[in-house]
């Protein structure tokens, strides 16, 4: 006879003659070695990366596209016998939901929102991976890229923007400055004695130069 330990986060499948026999929950068992065959399997959440892949979009743009998953085993034995390569099936499955996902929107509508490619993306996948005793927890895409023409223009148009921020702002100050003088002209014109008062302030500045000129209306005549 022989000994196994099934841990908390393992499920144990044991097969006499090559036909499945029971599984195995956590805790000490017992089996007899000979003519048995056991397989154990880690029930906790897994991660898988599905790599960057070109994909349309409907207005037939070109984007690059990651996508990371979560997912854990539901069905130990659907998930070691339904399939020869289980992980290569859930990989495929979020490959095919993200490019139909990619497929629905418009370029304008992903930039607007990343978020709507991820949204509905695991249930999207799930059904495709569920018989092989796969349940998929979470689907979320994890880089996006832009070609390099679309990336340049991008960047050139935030540029011309801010630019134009920048101009606006400058002119708006400019204006603002413009009315300050045409408004104290204004009080000059109407109150001239403001203008001799302005003149007291500044020569009792230490070091400043007060220039005056002469009013013409009260020259003497010299003819």
């Amino acid at each position: 006879m022989a000994t196994t330990t099934i841990m908390e986060w393992q499920r144990g499948l044991l097969f006499t003659d090559g036909r499945f026999t029971r599984e195995l929950s956590p805790g000490r068992h017992r089996y007899r070695r000979r003519r048995t065959n056991l397989h154990i399997l880690d029930v906790r959440p897994h991660t898988i990366v599905v790599s960057g892949q070109e994909l349309l979009t409907s207005d037939g743009i070109t984007l690059r596209v990651s996508t990371v998953a979560t997912w854990r085993i539901s069905q130990p034995l659907a998930y070691l016998t339904a399939s020869a390569d289980t992980g290569q099936d859930l990989y495929t499955a979020v490959q095919l939901a993200i490019r139909d996902a990619v497929a629905a929107l418009t370029l304008d509508e992903v930039l607007a929102d990343r978020g709507r490619l991820s949204t509905g993306l695991a249930e999207a996948a799930a059904p495709r991976v569920a018989e092989h005793g796969i349940e998929l927890l979470s689907a979320t895409v994890k880089d996006l890229m832009l070609p390099g023409e679309l990336r340049r223009a991008a960047t050139e148009t935030l540029l011309a923007r801010e630019s134009g921020k920048a101009a606006l702002e400058r002119a708006r100050a400019e204006a603002a400055a413009l009315r300050t003088l045409a408004n104290a002209a204004r009080l000059l014109e109407e109150h001239p004695a403001l203008l001799h008062l302005r003149t007291i302030q500044a020569a009792a500045t230490p070091g400043a130069t007060v220039v005056l000129t002469p009013d013409p209306t009260r020259l003497p005549d010299r003819r």
